[in-house]
């Protein structure tokens, strides 16, 4: 796969490469495409070597060994950034690097898949960067991102659009929904939305007075 330098830092959203289950090399091929920094977690270095990509930082906390030279040969210039911080995953550090770089934006992919427990906690802790910067988290089937205020988009009729919790949510309106809900709550294990769709073509919006709420483009 080709390098990805085509378009200037910090305009468009950095790519965050995790170690779950890789998605399609298409998806990846559309992201770098946009993407002007690329930051691999860990041991997802060696299936990106695999497939060519020019990668700008390489971060974890490196429990096991590796031959860093070698690796910073193949990809000069390649930062490479030990985190041993037990405290937080791989994913939440490299969150945290780039908000502190001020990137205002990042794109994460093979955050899902493989174990559940990864998975389950790399899609809620998006919530708590909501405010810092604007994440979305991308698979084949599904692209995941927090609610932050009101949230608008055009959408075809049918579309698949998923409202899931995390925890308690309250005072949640939507508009442009099969199923609108009204000043309603959601709890995550209790109540959620999922599988819901745009009515019509056309705007969908989505607020929440209180809580952190997951929003879920869906496909099949």
């Amino acid at each position: 796969m080709s390098s990805h330098h085509i378009v200037r830092e910090k305009q468009e959203p950095a790519l965050i490469i995790a170690n779950g289950e890789a998605c399609s090399e298409a998806l990846l091929g559309q992201l770098l495409e946009w993407s002007p920094f690329v930051v691999v977690l860990d041991h997802a270095i060696y299936r990106v070597l695999e497939l060519g990509i020019k990668v700008d930082l390489w971060m974890g906390d490196f429990d096991q060994p590796h031959d860093f030279e070698l690796i910073r040969a193949s990809q000069q210039p390649l930062e490479i950034l030990a985190t041993p911080d037990q405290d937080k995953t791989d994913l939440e550090k490299a969150i945290d690097l780039l908000i502190e770089r001020g990137f205002p934006a990042a794109n994460i992919v093979w955050a899902t898949g493989r174990r559940a427990d990864h998975a389950i906690t790399n899609i809620t802790n998006i919530v708590r960067y909501k405010n810092q910067i604007k994440l979305v988290l991308f698979d084949d089937y599904s692209k995941i991102f927090p609610l932050a205020g009101t949230f608008q988009k055009w959408y075809v009729a049918g579309t698949p659009i998923s409202l899931i919790p995390v925890g308690a949510v309250k005072g949640i309106n939507t508009t442009g929904l099969k199923y609108n809900l009204q000043d309603d709550m959601l709890v995550l294990g209790h109540r959620s939305g999922n599988s819901n769709e745009a009515e019509t073509d056309g705007i969908v919006t989505i607020s929440a007075q209180e809580g952190d709420l997951i929003i879920m483009e869906c496909w099949d």
